[in-house]
């Protein structure tokens, strides 16, 4: 079974021999692949509507792994324990969403769990989520999937971790740690949309503490952007 570059990108995060949770699964491609390949013994398929799970009945059954998929509808977590998988896994949806699913559940703080996120948009927004509740992002990558840039990453409970985060974290994450050209592809658009919106607050005189943050994290960015874009 052969993934798309994203969903490729996703199962490579996930640990081995672990239980997964393919939180909002849609056609289930993403646990269809773990479990064929040997990488997971067992997954949760969830979705919020059956439609899609209907799809990932068949996406199961060409593949031979029904009796190891579970497939569930849910509202985000909001049909999950802890109990339920080792890794779980938010793909495919925008970072406002996954923020908004995190929220509302209260068992995350789990030093055993692992929490990998592919978000479609806002990925900032997670990654501040995630400081501001006592996680650590241990590993993000990016990949070009139809000549789109996307960034995955994934996360722990670890309030013993007490780095000094600059105000650019939230937009760079551990990108710079494992560079290639769809992460700096990645890295040049944050740049772009966060000087475009400074500009225009600052023609506008809106907003003027917002307008300092964002000069402050321009010049980390910076040394990561392509270098058509620097000139």
């Amino acid at each position: 079974m052969k993934l798309s570059p994203r969903l490729r990108m996703v199962a490579d995060l996930v640990r081995e021999g672990v239980r997964v949770a393919d939180v909002g699964t849609d056609h289930a491609y993403l646990p269809a692949f773990l479990v064929s390949s040997g990488k997971c013994p067992a997954a949760v398929a969830s979705d919020l509507r059956e439609g899609p799970l209907m799809n990932a009945v068949a996406t199961l059954a060409l593949h031979s792994v029904t009796q190891q998929i579970e497939l569930r509808l849910s509202d985000g977590l909001d049909g999950f324990t802890a109990a339920d998988a080792d890794d779980f896994v938010f793909a495919g949806m925008g970072g406002t969403l996954i923020v908004e699913l995190l929220a509302r559940t209260d068992w995350l703080c789990d030093r055993t769990k692992r929490y990998i996120f592919q978000p479609m948009s806002h990925a900032e927004l997670v990654r501040a989520f995630l400081l501001q509740n006592g996680f650590r992002i241990l590993a993000e990558h990016a990949c070009f999937d139809e000549c789109r840039p996307y960034v995955a990453f994934c996360a722990a409970y670890d309030p013993d971790f007490r780095p000094h985060y600059r105000k650019s974290y939230i937009w760079m994450g551990e990108l710079p740690q494992s560079l290639n050209e769809a992460a700096r592809y990645y890295l040049t658009k944050q740049y772009i949309y966060l000087k475009q919106r400074a500009d225009a607050l600052e023609k506008a005189a809106l907003l003027p503490d917002e307008v300092r943050v964002i000069r402050e994290i321009l010049p980390d960015l910076s040394p990561y952007i392509c270098k058509k874009t620097k000139e």
